[in-house]
């Protein structure tokens, strides 16, 4: 009678029960805006030494200034009023008017977001924010984990500021303002700045794991470093977590595995 290695027969049903992982999903909320650090609607401008590791664009204007191999540097293309630019803005409007109709999870108008630590949600101002100190995410270990600050009126951070993550990384970051953001000296910030106007980076300030996209106005650089890259530490475990599967595919899975084992018992018993 022929048989079957009981053994060779379960792994095959492991590699089965796997095929049937849910595909993982994809996509930015950013569109083709993903791909810029800084992208302005009217002009860019910088003094000092800036870093920008992305694109930089302009869109509708098409004055760039300050950047150059000696002074502020970009490593991704610099677009102005072109197609490029265009779409990027394009999509840069739709991530704001998604992110601005967003039911708020809670209100925090009136509120400095100094001391602060927050959970994933969306979080209101009705007015202007202020941050004084730092302000802290805590993703609780999911790194798609979405924090969504809705603005209406302006950002403004003091000096030697800063946004930081614990337990993820700090993708999904976003301020949506309604007006203008303005991020104090040595300001040391995470997150994506979506300003309806302007956005102005005074001496010092750094963007890490973020972007300053700006509508129709200006971004204002001086002597800073916005990158996407994301720092941040793995939330504090030892052993990789196995994606959950879809449920109903899950099932189906489960029953190749213990009808495999079912007949591996039959196997060893002489069949």
């Amino acid at each position: 009678m022929f048989k079957i290695n009981y053994k060779y027969a379960i792994v095959l049903g492991i590699v089965a029960f796997s095929s049937f992982q849910a595909p993982a999903k994809a996509g930015s909320l950013l569109g083709t805006a993903d791909n810029f650090g800084v992208l302005g609607g009217s002009t860019v401008t910088n003094t000092g030494k800036s870093l920008i590791t992305q694109s930089l664009g302009v869109n509708a204007g098409s004055s760039a200034t300050g950047f150059s191999p000696a002074v502020g540097v970009v490593n991704g293309g610099i677009f102005t009023s072109d197609a490029v630019a265009a779409q990027a803005q394009l999509d840069n409007a739709s991530a704001y008017n998604y992110l601005a109709a967003l039911s708020p999870t809670k209100e925090l108008t009136g509120l400095d977001l100094g001391g602060m630590t927050l959970t994933p949600g969306v979080y209101s101002f009705s007015s202007s924010a202020q941050l004084t100190g730092k302000l802290t995410l805590d993703n609780l270990g999911d790194p798609n984990a979405l924090f969504v600050f809705q603005i209406a009126s302006t950002l403004t951070t003091a000096s030697y500021s800063s946004v930081v993550t614990t337990n993820g990384e700090a993708a999904n970051v976003f301020f949506q303002i309604g007006s203008s953001a303005t991020l104090g000296t040595y300001t040391q910030f995470q997150g994506n700045i979506l300003a309806l106007t302007s956005i102005t980076l005074t001496t010092g300030v750094n963007i890490d794991c973020g972007r300053a996209l700006a509508q129709n106005g200006a971004v204002t650089m001086d002597t800073n470093k916005v990158s996407s890259t994301c720092y941040t530490k793995p939330k504090p475990q030892e052993v990789a977590e196995v994606p959950e599967p879809d449920s109903s595919l899950g099932v189906i899975g489960s029953g190749i595995v213990g009808l495999l084992f079912a007949f591996s018992k039959r196997f060893r018993k002489g069949w």
